[in-house]
């Protein structure tokens, strides 16, 4: 990767709806070239996909909810199971592992306490759950999707 690419993925994270033309332009190349370069970059998995972002408090979408987790088991059967689990679960936007005095933290986004109760209650249906205990977030102070590039 070179500073065209660089450039590229600082321009696309922005706003990856932009025509090949204009990234091209912001970037300082013609669009065949650019448009080669957005291709390998998809090509190699370093733009994952182009995605919509939703504005959650406007879709009613008001609780995010920080899941720590503790559990009785370590070994790949229960991962296997816990990953299926929360997949099926479309609440739950992220799943971390953690190291420290929690093994796992998921972000889960509902639209209210009741919302959250029901969610709760088929969480803890799974298997080998030691502890759950949960954050609420009051005010979301930064958000972003955006990787930190400096380091490129």
């Amino acid at each position: 990767m070179d500073h065209f690419d660089y450039r590229i993925l600082q321009v696309l994270q922005e706003d990856a709806s932009l025509s090949v033309a204009v990234v091209a332009e912001r970037v300082g190349l013609s669009p065949t070239p650019c448009w080669r370069r957005i291709q390998k970059l998809e090509a190699s998995g370093v733009i994952r996909g182009r995605v919509a972002l939703l504005d959650a408090a406007r879709l009613e979408l008001g609780l995010t909810v920080f899941v720590h987790l503790r559990i009785a088991r370590h070994d790949a059967d229960w991962l296997d199971d816990f990953t299926r689990a929360v997949m099926a679960m479309p609440e739950v936007l992220e799943v971390d592992r953690l190291a420290g005095n929690w093994d796992y933290l998921l972000r889960v986004l509902v639209t209210d306490m009741p919302a959250y109760d029901r969610f709760y209650k088929r969480l803890i249906e799974i298997e080998g759950l030691n502890d759950v205990s949960s954050s609420f977030s009051m005010q979301q102070i930064k958000y972003t999707t955006a990787l930190p590039l400096t380091h490129l």
